[in-house]
C-alpha cells in the first residue's frame, strides 16, 4: 500500500472528514432555516438558494466517491439520449442492491449538473435526521410512511408542488421500496407467485402505486423516465466504509430512456420493465457488459472545490483549539476532548451503519405484513 492509500485508511482522516461534513452540514441547515422567510415573498428564489445550499452538503458525499476513493463510473446509454441528460426533468428508476447505490445515483446527478435539485421518495423517518434529512426538507423532498392509505394524499400534494420548480430536477425512485436481500427476495417471489406475476432473479417486485402516482403528477413537467441498472465489476461488494477507506470500485450504470404512454398501464409497464432489468442483470453477469455504448461522463471539479472550501474554513479553528487545549495542560480539558473523540467515533460508525445492508430496513421482511403495492 502506498503512503496515500495508507493515510486514507487511517481513522483520524475519517474523523476529520466526518467533522467537516457534520459541522458544515449543521451550518448549512441553520442557513436554510433562515431562508424560510423568503417562501411567502419569493418562492422560486427560496428554491434556487436551497438547491445551492443542498449541493454544498450532498456534493461532499460525491467527492468521497469521485476524488477520495477514485471510483470509476462508466455510463452505458444511447448517444442520442446522452445529450439530453441534465437538460430535462426526469424520473430515474434505480435498482436497490448495493450499500452505495444511492451514492452512485448522486454521482450520476452530479455529472449532469442536477445534484443540488435532485429529488427522492424517502421514508418519513429520514426527515428527522440532521443534515441530510433536514436538507431534504428544504428541498421539498417527498416523504412517506410506507402506508399507502395514509401516504397518498400527502405524496400527491408534494408531487404537484414540484410542477413549477424553477430548476431542472431528477426524481430518483427505488420502486422495489427497500434494499434487496435474499430473505426479502424469497418473500417477494411468494407474492409474485400468488399474483401470477413472472418471478425475478435479481430484483424484488416493484411497488407500482407510488410510481404510477409520481408519473401521473409529474407528467406535464417530466420528459422521460430513465431506467438505471447499476452493477460493479469483478463481483465487487462496495460499502461506504470501503469508500471512506479510499478503496476504488468500478461501477457500470446502464441507462435507457422511456416513459409510459398510458397512466392506467403504469403497473403493467413497470412489471415489464423489471423483467427486462432482470434480463440485463443476467447478461451483465454473463458478459460483464451492457448492450449500449460505454461513456465516462467528465468529472466536474465543483465537488472537490466545495469540500476544500469547507475544509479550510473549519480545520483551522479546530487545530487552533487543539493546540490551546494541549498547552493548557488541564487534565479535565484533555479528558473532555477524549470523551468528544469517543462520541464522534460512535457517531461516525452509526452514520456508516445506516447504509449497511445487514443493518438496513426490515421493511419487506415480514411475510404476514407484506402487501405488494
Amino acid at each position: 500500500m502506498d503512503i496515500v492509500g495508507f493515510l486514507k485508511s487511517q481513522f483520524i482522516c475519517h474523523l476529520l472528514i466526518c467533522y467537516i461534513f457534520i459541522v458544515s452540514g449543521l451550518i448549512i441547515n441553520f442557513i436554510q432555516l433562515f431562508t424560510l422567510i423568503l417562501w411567502p415573498i419569493n418562492k422560486q428564489l427560496f428554491r434556487r438558494i436551497n438547491c445551492r445550499l443542498a449541493y454544498c452538503i450532498s456534493s461532499q458525499m460525491v467527492m468521497l466517491l469521485e476524488w477520495w476513493s477514485g471510483t470509476d463510473c462508466t455510463l452505458y446509454t444511447d448517444p442520442e439520449s446522452y445529450h439530453k441528460y441534465g437538460k430535462e426533468n426526469a424520473i430515474v428508476i434505480l435498482n436497490h442492491n448495493f450499500e452505495i447505490d444511492f451514492l452512485c445515483g448522486w454521482n450520476f446527478c452530479e455529472r449532469f449538473g442536477v445534484l443540488g435539485s435532485s429529488k427522492v421518495l424517502a421514508k418519513k423517518e429520514l426527515s428527522y435526521m440532521p443534515i441530510i434529512g433536514w436538507m431534504w426538507y428544504f428541498l421539498e423532498i417527498v416523504f412517506c410512511k410506507r402506508k399507502w392509505e395514509e401516504d397518498r394524499k400527502t405524496v400527491v400534494q408534494k408531487l404537484l408542488n414540484l410542477r413549477d420548480y424553477p430548476e431542472h430536477f431528477w426524481f430518483l425512485i427505488h420502486c422495489e421500496g427497500t434494499r434487496f436481500t435474499e430473505q426479502k427476495h424469497q418473500i417477494s417471489m411468494k407474492v409474485a407467485q400468488a399474483k401470477g406475476l413472472p418471478k425475478l432473479k435479481y430484483h424484488l417486485l416493484p411497488r407500482t402505486k407510488g410510481f404510477a402516482v409520481t408519473v401521473q403528477c409529474l407528467r406535464n413537467v417530466v420528459s422521460a423516465v430513465y431506467d438505471s441498472t447499476l452493477n460493479f465489476r469483478n463481483n465487487e461488494n462496495p460499502t461506504l466504509l470501503g469508500v471512506l477507506n479510499g478503496k476504488k470500485y468500478h461501477a457500470d450504470l446502464y441507462v435507457r430512456q422511456d416513459i409510459p404512454e398510458d397512466e392506467q398501464e403504469c403497473s403493467t409497464w413497470l412489471h415489464k420493465l423489471y423483467q427486462e432489468k432482470d434480463a440485463f442483470q443476467e447478461e451483465y453477469y454473463r458478459t460483464g457488459t451492457y448492450p449500449a455504448v460505454p461513456t465516462i461522463p467528465p468529472r466536474r471539479p465543483w465537488t472537490l472545490l466545495n469540500w476544500l472550501f469547507w475544509a479550510l474554513l473549519l480545520l483551522y479553528p479546530l487545530f487552533k483549539l487543539l493546540i490551546n487545549m494541549i498547552n493548557s495542560g488541564s487534565s479535565l480539558t484533555l479528558a473532555s476532548f477524549a470523551f468528544v473523540i469517543i462520541i464522534a467515533s460512535v457517531g461516525v460508525r452509526w452514520m456508516i451503519g445506516v447504509t449497511e445492508i445487514n443493518k438496513g430496513s426490515t421493511y419487506g421482511n415480514n411475510d404476514n405484513k407484506q402487501k405488494q403495492k
